[in-house]
């Protein structure tokens, strides 16, 4: 009976036991999959979804480039912009997962939620962050991670927004790039797990952070420091 018991115990302690793991990358090979902490749960087990902070006096914008770390990361650094959630946008798939969007069958790309001052920084300066921020060219992905759930998307809500966005694209053809993001009308945006919230910062050793996220960071900042808050590392 005691051992009967011990076993239940054991089964159920261990349903609740969050398993994390990492594939060791170089900087050459590092990909953000691959590095993502997995979440072994039963599907009984759902995570809560982190809870926003009180933003509603501010404007919102949407983005996608890549992994949502890096670009949290960089928009984070820019003046006027108070904060930034990760999350799955662009897509048919309700209530999407991080581990439902690896699959690349639910349409949707990694996105950032941006809550920004308009009378600090403007939609257009978003506009050029984002497309600054990124390779241009690349399609379906950036860097190391490949598939459609890392393709560029930039949404808008407003006929304006939309404008400033033909606009941007019309100036970087004209100097010869082959623009490969997608515009997109904003529909809506899926809150990504609490874990990938603020990830550079609660992971600065991390591999893929550390051989990623910093480098595409500072090479971001160097080339618009007029952009980047004060004091901001």
């Amino acid at each position: 009976m005691n051992n009967r018991i011990s076993r239940i115990i054991f089964s159920v302690f261990s349903l609740l036991m969050l398993t994390f793991s990492c594939q060791a990358n170089d900087s050459s090979g590092a990909n953000e999959s691959q590095l993502t902490p997995t979440l072994n749960m039963t599907e009984s087990l759902i995570e809560e979804q982190p809870a926003k902070k009180e933003l509603n006096s501010l404007q919102r914008a949407y983005f996608a480039s890549g992994c949502f770390w890096c670009v949290e990361a960089i928009f984070e650094s820019v003046k006027g912009v108070e904060e930034v959630y990760n999350g799955y946008s662009g897509g048919h798939t309700k209530n999407p997962t991080y581990e439902d969007s690896n699959t690349g069958e639910t349409g949707h790309a990694e996105a950032v939620e941006v809550y920004y001052d308009s009378t600090v920084v403007s939609f257009e300066e978003l506009v050029e962050v984002y497309y600054g921020s990124q390779n241009i060219e690349q399609v379906n992905g950036q860097g190391n991670d490949y598939g459609s759930q890392y393709r560029s998307i930039i949404f808008y809500q407003t006929d304006a927004q939309l404008a400033i966005i033909n606009e941007k694209i019309a100036s970087l053809t004209g100097q010869g790039y082959i623009v490969a993001s997608e515009v997109k009308k904003f529909d809506k945006f899926w809150m990504g797990e609490d874990y990938h919230q603020d990830y550079e910062k609660s992971h600065p050793n991390q591999s893929y952070i550390v051989n990623v996220s910093i480098p595409r960071l500072n090479k971001f900042k160097a080339a618009y420091p007029q952009l980047l808050k004060e004091n901001k590392h």
